[in-house]
């Protein structure tokens, strides 16, 4: 293993022969504090989690420092092509380490060095705070490689729909609305205390919005529904 990172289309070491000097990760996000003085009392007042009843967070930002042995290509060369692929891009980013989410932002390239043996490039990355599920709900299920201990499975593709239909769906830390699938017309979705009417084909709902742990969806109807949605962790 070579502990590469996949950076849109282009893997650090299958395109570039880049190896990380130390194993690679993003940086924890800061969390977004809000703390209020109490004049003439002692410490603060903690407002936090007071709007959003959870911590909410900043980007997730640093550098990832590689070698790249020489010979592989000339040095102005790779340079150049590295630069001009991801210097200042938004794209996604895989590490081979955790290859069940990817995380967004923005990259750079800071520096490049050299010696006799070695260079060493250094790419910055400014990236959303959250690391998101690979999309899975259009694929079958491989239990070789499902995790009992922490993955979820989250597969709600062409679900039969007969009278009614009761489905749970997992939220995680990122609340989401999910795509709803409907094969018919004449469904409805019940969520939350309220009943909503489902056109044929993809319907976003804004109203409905899963939040962390267990979601309840109650399906009318006859035909068949596809729930489409990605959840976050830090």
């Amino acid at each position: 293993m070579y502990h590469s990172i996949t950076i849109g289309t282009k893997n650090t070491w299958d395109d570039w022969h880049l190896i990380p000097s130390s194993r690679p990760l993003f940086n924890p996000p800061a969390v977004k504090t809000n703390m209020i003085e109490i004049p003439g009392g002692d410490g603060v007042l903690d407002l936090t989690t007071a709007l959003t009843g959870r911590p909410l967070y900043q980007n997730r930002t640093g550098s990832i420092e590689f070698y790249v042995q020489n010979g592989f290509k000339p040095w102005a060369k790779l340079y150049s092509e590295i630069m001009g692929y991801l210097h200042g891009q938004r794209l996604q980013a895989i590490l081979e380490d955790d290859p069940d989410y990817y995380y967004q932002g923005r990259f750079s390239v800071n520096a490049w060095k050299s010696d006799q043996q070695w260079s060493l490039i250094t790419i910055d990355y400014d990236v959303e705070p959250f690391k998101y599920e690979l999309d899975s709900a259009h694929e079958n299920w491989l239990w070789d490689t499902f995790n009992f201990e922490k993955d979820v499975i989250r597969y709600y593709k062409n679900l039969p729909v007969s009278g009614s239909l009761a489905v749970t769906v997992i939220g995680t830390m990122v609340s989401v609305t999910p795509t709803i699938i409907a094969s018919a017309t004449g469904m409805s979705v019940a969520y939350g205390g309220e009943t909503y009417t489902l056109s044929k084909g993809a319907n976003t709902i804004r109203e409905i919005i899963i939040q962390a742990g267990e979601n309840e969806f109650v399906f009318s109807g006859e035909g068949t529904i596809t729930i489409e949605m990605l959840g976050g962790v830090l």
